[in-house]
C-alpha cells in the first residue's frame, strides 16, 4: 500500500530508505492498473494519474539508481494475456515508451542518446514524430507475404490471440505486395475515431432506453446494454471479442507504425520503414512527420498540442523516435523501454468538485491513508469519485474540510489528487478533519513515530487488515496466481480461522468438509479453488520470492534474485549468510545490478526474523519454488556468469556493454568479490582491478571482452 507521508515529499528530499519504500508501493500500485487497462479494458484511473505515477518512479530512480526494481513500470509492459483467449509468443517483445512531460524532459532524452552513442554535441539527430493513438496495440505476423497471425501486446512477451477479429478490419492488409522479407511482425494500433465512437454510443443509449421501456411495461428483455465509456475502452473491448461477428459490426481502424521480429531489415531508417509500410498496403498516421534536430521536434510538439482538438481521434502525446536503425539498434532497451524513442504526454487536466467524506484506510504496512469522497466528476472523459489526501499533516495543510468544493488534477497519486480548495465556497459550519488516534480496523492504537508524518495501526498481524492484505498479495495474479481466491473469498477463509498464513492455503483441502456447508461455496466451486491451489504447487523461484510481500521486493527484484542465485535453496541459504553485516554474502547481494544497499538490508532484516524464517520453511514444506532459468544464447560464454566493468571504455559507454553483456546472459554486478568470473578493463580501473587481481578472478581487456562477446 502507498504510505502516504512518502507520496507528498519531493524526490529530492527523499532517503534511500524512504526511496525504496516509495518504489514498492509504485510497484503494487502500478500492476494492479495494469490489469485493469490492459485485461480488463477498465481502467480505474486516467492516463494522466497514471503517467504521473511513472513519472514519480522514473524520477526516484534517477536519484537512486540502485534501487531499479523489474517491476518498476519503466521496465514492465502490459498485464498477462486474458482466459478465453488462447496465446500468442511474440518473436520480440512488445515493450512500452518511456514518458516525458516538457522540453526539459526531451532535452535529457537526447541527451542520453549522446552519452550512450559518445556522439559529438554538434552530431544531427534525426526523429519520426508521430501522434500517439489512445488504443490497443496489436502485433501482426506475416509469412511469406502474407498475414497469418495476430495478438494483443499482452504482458509485453506473450498476447492474446485476435487473427479472426484483426481479419475483420478493412485496415488491414491479408497480403503484402513484393518484395517482403519471408518473416516479418508489423506493430500497429486498433482505435475508433470519435464520431464513429459517439454515434455507437448515441444507438446504445437509445437501445437501453428502449429495453427499460419494455422492462417497465413487464415485457421480457435481453441482457443489460454496455454503454461505453471512452473511445480507447471501446476499441479495446471491440477487438477482444469472442466473437469476431461482434469485432466485424464495430467501427474499428487501424494505423501501422513499428517492426517487430524480421527475417531481414527492409528499410535503414524509420522514416523510409514507414514509406514500406504504406506501400504495402498499411494505414499510416498522415500527421507522421520527419524532424530533423531539437527545434523542430518542439516546434512538432506545439503544433500538436494547439490541434489535438480537432483531430478525428484521441491522442494523448507524440512519440519520438530515433530516425536511424542501426542507432536503434545499438541503443537497444533498458528494462520495458527502448533508449531510442519517447512519449512526450500532453498536461494533466484539472476539475472543481465536493468533498463528500474522508474514509481511512489501512494498508498492508498498517498505514492509515486518508481517502477524499467526492461528488462525481468527469475530467477529460473520466469519471472521478476519490482523490488521495495523503496524510494528516497534508489535510491540515490544504485545510481540507468535508462539504468544501476541491480542485481536482488527474495527475500525481494512483487516484487522482486533490490540489487545494475554493475558500469562498466553504460551507458556514464546516469543522477540520479529526485524524483518528485508533485503527478502524482492529481498534489498535494509531501511533505516529515522531518525525514521521504516517500514523500507523500497532496491531500487527492481529489486524485483519495488514494479515488479509498480506494474503491478498500472495495470491494475486503475477505472484502465486491461485484462482479463486480474490479477495472476498480470503476474507471469508480468514474470518473462519482456516487461513493465517500463506501455507494455510495448501492446507485447505483438510476443511473441504467445513467449506461445503458455507453458502455460497457450492461442491464445484470447492473443488475449482482446491485444484487451482494445487496447481501452483510448482512456482517458478521468481513469483515464490514476490509472492512473499518482503518489504521492496517487486516483482523486477525477485526476477534479480532468482536469476542471480538461480534456486531456492541458495537464494535462502545466501540470504541467511547476508544477515551478517560485512560478510561476502551481504557484499554480494548489495552488488548485484539493480539491488543495492537498501534492498540488501530489507532483505537482511527480513530473514534476520526467527518468525520469517519459520514461516518461510513452512511454506517451502508445501510448494516447491523452481530454478530460475538462464535465458541466453547457448554459445556466449558469459550466459550464468558474473561481470564486472571498470574503468572508461573506448569503443562504447559503460552502459551499453553491460546490456550487451545482460543480452548474452551474464549477471552484471557493481563490486568485486569471489562470485566474480570476469572483470572488464577499460582506462583508469582504480581498485576494483586490482580486488580481481588479489582474489585471483580473470580480467579482461576491452579488446578482450569484444572478441569474446563477438563484437570484433
Amino acid at each position: 500500500m502507498t504510505d502516504p507521508a512518502l507520496r507528498t515529499r519531493k524526490v529530492e528530499v527523499l532517503t534511500e530508505e524512504e526511496a525504496g519504500r516509495e518504489l514498492a508501493a509504485l510497484a503494487a500500485e502500478i500492476a494492479h492498473h495494469d490489469e485493469a487497462y490492459h485485461r480488463q479494458d477498465a481502467p480505474e484511473i486516467s492516463d494522466a494519474e497514471y503517467d504521473a505515477l511513472v513519472r514519480r518512479n522514473r524520477a526516484i530512480e534517477a536519484r537512486f539508481p540502485a534501487l531499479l526494481r523489474e517491476d518498476s513500470p519503466t521496465r514492465r509492459v502490459g498485464a498477462a494475456a486474458a482466459e478465453g483467449f488462447a496465446k500468442l509468443r511474440h518473436g520480440v517483445p512488445m515493450l512500452s515508451l518511456d514518458n516525458g512531460f516538457g522540453d526539459d524532459d526531451f532535452r535529457e532524452f537526447l541527451a542520453s542518446i549522446r552519452r550512450f552513442l559518445k556522439l559529438a554535441p554538434e552530431e544531427a539527430l534525426a526523429f519520426v514524430g508521430e501522434p500517439k493513438i489512445d488504443g490497443l496495440s496489436v502485433n501482426l505476423t506475416y509469412e511469406d507475404g502474407r498475414f497469418v497471425r495476430g495478438a494483443t501486446r499482452g504482458d509485453g512477451a506473450v498476447g492474446e490471440d485476435v487473427t479472426r477479429n484483426l481479419l475483420t478490419l478493412q485496415d488491414l492488409p491479408k497480403h503484402l505486395p513484393a518484395p517482403f522479407p519471408a518473416r516479418i511482425e508489423i506493430r500497429g494500433e486498433v482505435f475508433c475515431d470519435k464520431a464513429d465512437f459517439l454515434a455507437f454510443r448515441a444507438q446504445q443509449q437509445a437501445a437501453a432506453a428502449e429495453r427499460e421501456e419494455r422492462r417497465a411495461r413487464g415485457e421480457k428483455v435481453g441482457p443489460a446494454i454496455t454503454i461505453p465509456v471512452n473511445p480507447r475502452n471501446f476499441a479495446a473491448g471491440s477487438l477482444r471479442q469472442l466473437d469476431p461477428g461482434i469485432t466485424a459490426r464495430r467501427p474499428l481502424k487501424l494505423f501501422a507504425y513499428a517492426m517487430g521480429e524480421a527475417s531481414e531489415q527492409p528499410a535503414e531508417t524509420h522514416w523510409t520503414w514507414l514509406e514500406r509500410l504504406r506501400g504495402w498496403g498499411f494505414a499510416v498516421n498522415p500527421l507522421s512527420a520527419l524532424l530533423e534536430g531539437e527545434e523542430a521536434a518542439l516546434a512538432f510538439q506545439r503544433r500538436m498540442a494547439e490541434t489535438r482538438a480537432d483531430l478525428a481521434y484521441d491522442i494523448d502525446g507524440v512519440v519520438y523516435k530515433l530516425d536511424r536503425l542501426d542507432w536503434q539498434r545499438r541503443l537497444g532497451f533498458v528494462g520495458r523501454a527502448p533508449r531510442w524513442a519517447i512519449a512526450w504526454k500532453f498536461p494533466a487536466e484539472q476539475a472543481t468538485t465536493t468533498l463528500l467524506d474522508i474514509e481511512i484506510q489501512v494498508g498492508r504496512t498498517g498505514a492509515l491513508t486518508p481517502r477524499a469522497v467526492m461528488r462525481p466528476v468527469g475530467v477529460g472523459g473520466v469519471m472521478v469519485t476519490h482523490a488521495s489526501l495523503h496524510n494528516e499533516d497534508e489535510i491540515a495543510r490544504k485545510d481540507v474540510r468535508i462539504g468544501d468544493t476541491v480542485i481536482l488534477q488527474r495527475a500525481g497519486d494512483v487516484i487522482p489528487q486533490i490540489l487545494g480548495i475554493v475558500p469562498e465556497r466553504r460551507p458556514e459550519g464546516a469543522q477540520p478533519f479529526a485524524f483518528p488516534d485508533r485503527c478502524p480496523v482492529c481498534g489498535s492504537h494509531a501511533v505516529r513515530p515522531e518525525g514521521e508524518v504516517v500514523r500507523r495501526c500497532t496491531g500487527g498481524l492481529t489486524c485483519a487488515a495488514q494479515t488479509v492484505e498480506r494474503l491478498i498479495h500472495f495470491t494475486r495474479r503475477n505472484a502465486m496466481d491461485i484462482e479463486g481466491l480474490g479477495v472476498e473469498n480470503i476474507q471469508a477463509l480468514f474470518d473462519a480461522g482456516l487461513v493465517r498464513g500463506p501455507a494455510d492455503i495448501f492446507r485447505l483441502a483438510r476443511h473441504e468438509a467445513e467449506m461445503r456447508g458455507w453458502e455460497g461455496w457450492g461442491a464445484k466451486k470447492i473443488a475449482n479453488l482446491l485444484a487451482a491451489i494445487e496447481a501452483r504447487r510448482q512456482v517458478p523461484l521468481e513469483r515464490f520470492i514476490f509472492a512473499l510481500g518482503i518489504r521492496r521486493i517487486g516483482e523486477a527484484n525477485a526476477k534479480l534474485l532468482a536469476r542471480h542465485y538461480h534456486s531456492f535453496a541458495e537464494w535462502r541459504q545466501r540470504m541467511v549468510a547476508a544477515t551478517t553485516i560485512g560478510s561476502e554474502a551481504r557484499e554480494e547481494l548489495g552488488s548485484i545490478q539493480g539491488i543495492g544497499p537498501a534492498i540488501a538490508t530489507e532483505l537482511a532484516e527480513f530473514f534476520a526474523e526467527p518468525h520469517n524464517r519459520a514461516a518461510l520453511d513452512d511454506l517451502a514444506r508445501e510448494v516447491t519454488p523452481q530454478d530460475a532459468e538462464i535465458a541466453a544464447a547457448a554459445d556466449s560464454p558469459f550466459a550464468g556468469r558474473t561481470l564486472v566493468f571498470t574503468g572508461t571504455l573506448g569503443t562504447m559507454s559503460r552502459d551499453e556493454a553491460e546490456a550487451q553483456a545482460e543480452r548474452l546472459g551474464a549477471k552484471v554486478t557493481k563490486s568485486v568479490s569471489r562470485k566474480t568470473d570476469f572483470v572488464v578493463v577499460g582506462a583508469d580501473a582504480g581498485s576494483k582491478a586490482a580486488k580481481a587481481a588479489e582474489l585471483g578472478v580473470r580480467v579482461l581487456t576491452e579488446a578482450e571482452w569484444r572478441e569474446m562477446a563477438g563484437l570484433g
